[in-house]
């Protein structure tokens, strides 16, 4: 009967664990399991711009590189690499925001690049770019990197209770502006009462 507990359902893939490369981790190592994962997460934080978020990350990287000798020793140089990525983009909030007024006053020229955002998830990722930078951060991080609450705050350097403030803020927010299908709640509750 235990058995019968722990199998999955055929239809389901079975979720594997994120491999997190550890204090002495070659650079090479780090930069192969982490960047595909990194490059995800701040693309929230990143308004849905998978471009920037890839710089982001990729600055994150040299600048890792060129300090490695010191970061590897870290326990965690995956997280030293997010912050510094995070810091990133959340510094070029004044940039993006340029960038848009701009893109606002040529809104009659056709779009030259492909939005990597599948038409059905567009509702959602407007409306993730609408939260505030620290909500689309912690969102991104919690949701898309699954990291736990205090890893956030780690990462965020918040306290906990300031990222489950976040997340809650961020839930409603989404509640209210996403509403495809009817099935807001459900996507936004994904996590509630799991590790907040």
């Amino acid at each position: 009967m235990a058995m019968a507990m722990t199998e999955h359902d055929p239809g389901v893939p079975p979720i594997a664990p994120v491999p997190v490369p550890g204090r002495g981790a070659s650079f090479d190592q780090v930069f192969l399991e982490s960047y595909p994962r990194l490059v995800r997460s701040l693309t929230l934080v990143c308004r849905g711009d998978a471009e920037a978020a890839a710089d982001c990350v990729a600055d994150a990287f040299e600048r890792a590189f060129v300090r490695w000798r010191r970061v590897s020793r870290l326990d965690d140089p995956v997280g030293w690499i997010r912050r510094v990525a995070i810091n990133r983009a959340t510094d070029g909030g004044r940039r993006l925001r340029r960038r848009d007024r701009a893109i606002e006053r040529l809104a009659s020229t056709t779009p030259t690049s492909v939005d990597p955002v599948e038409p059905a998830d567009r509702s959602l990722a407007d409306a993730v770019a609408a939260l505030s930078p620290q909500q689309r951060a912690v969102v991104a991080l919690f949701y898309v990197d699954d990291l736990s609450v205090a890893d956030v705050a780690a990462t965020m350097e918040l306290s906990e209770g300031a990222v489950k403030y976040h997340l809650h803020q961020a839930r409603e927010r989404l509640r209210t502006s996403w509403t495809p299908n009817g099935s807001a709640s459900e996507s936004t509750n994904r996590h509630d009462g799991a590790r907040p």
